[in-house]
């Protein structure tokens, strides 16, 4: 197998493509883990996961990376975003934090 092209995908689009093999084959022991925690651990569907995305680059320029990182962790409070944010050239301010914060609460209701 040749790697094309490799792109980052949140936990929400993961599950839905491990599933979808899993339907077709079986998994290996690996993937049978894997996807047993993306069953545990993914709270937001692929649509909402998607619109949540759309939302957060609406705020900042950020890496496809970080904004997958927001995805996965859902931060809740401006210490943990923060966190996400210390690999990027720049430090966020207290209204993006804040902006950051509410949109992914709105979509944990």
């Amino acid at each position: 197998m040749n790697v094309i092209d490799t792109k980052p995908v949140g936990m929400p689009v993961a599950k839905k493509i491990m599933s979808g093999i899993e339907t077709d084959r079986e998994l290996t022991y690996e993937q049978k883990l894997a996807l047993e925690h993306l069953n545990k651990f993914t709270v937001l569907e692929p649509a909402k996961a998607e619109k949540l995305l759309e939302e957060v680059s609406g705020v900042l320029r950020m890496s496809d990376e970080t904004r997958i990182q927001i995805l996965n962790l859902l931060p809740k409070n401006p210490d943990e975003l923060r966190m996400i944010f210390t690999r990027e050239n720049f430090s966020l301010k207290e209204n993006e934090i804040k902006t950051i914060l509410e949109i992914i609460k709105k979509y944990l209701k």
